[in-house]
């Protein structure tokens, strides 16, 4: 029964190092479970560019949807080479989402039905967590799976 637990893991990643060691964690997870496993990262959305825009004569910031789709691919690209990496487990699944990154992580794992949730935080205290927030802390909060959040800063 105890193996059945973990069959659906969810790990949100990111191109910083704290992603690296909650990638090193969900492998061995995978392996020791037999797991599913889906891939999610997360782009905020894109901001205008005031490049050329004069308020004062009524220009609006305009987006360009380039920037957008460099992102996106550049993101699937990331996740399907970090796929590659998870040959132990039972299947492999992956999710670019577009959004604000604490509720995309929130939906996928509601909508995909995972058991447990798996992401790395930054570590970010005092001020810097006053005025960011936190991701972890948020997906902590509100997820209906157990969520294990792996340390930025441990060794």
């Amino acid at each position: 029964m105890a193996k059945l637990r973990f069959q659906r893991i969810l790990l949100a990643v990111d191109d910083t190092p704290c992603s690296l060691k909650a990638i090193e964690y969900a492998k061995d997870i995978v392996e020791e479970f037999n797991s599913s496993i889906a891939l999610i990262t997360v782009i905020p959305p894109t901001s205008p560019a005031s490049y050329g825009a004069d308020p004062l004569l009524g220009q609006q910031p305009i987006v360009v949807p380039e920037v957008s789709e460099l992102q996106q691919k550049s993101a699937q690209d990331y996740l399907n080479n970090l796929a590659l990496d998870f040959s132990s487990a039972s299947e492999v699944f992956v999710f670019t989402r577009i959004g604000s990154v604490r509720e995309e992580i929130l939906l996928a794992a509601q909508e995909w039905e995972a058991k447990l949730i798996i992401l790395g935080s930054n570590g970010r205290t005092g001020f810097d967590h006053f005025i960011s927030g936190s991701v972890s802390e948020s997906v902590i909060r509100k997820a209906e799976c157990p969520v294990l959040v792996i340390p930025g800063k441990c060794e």
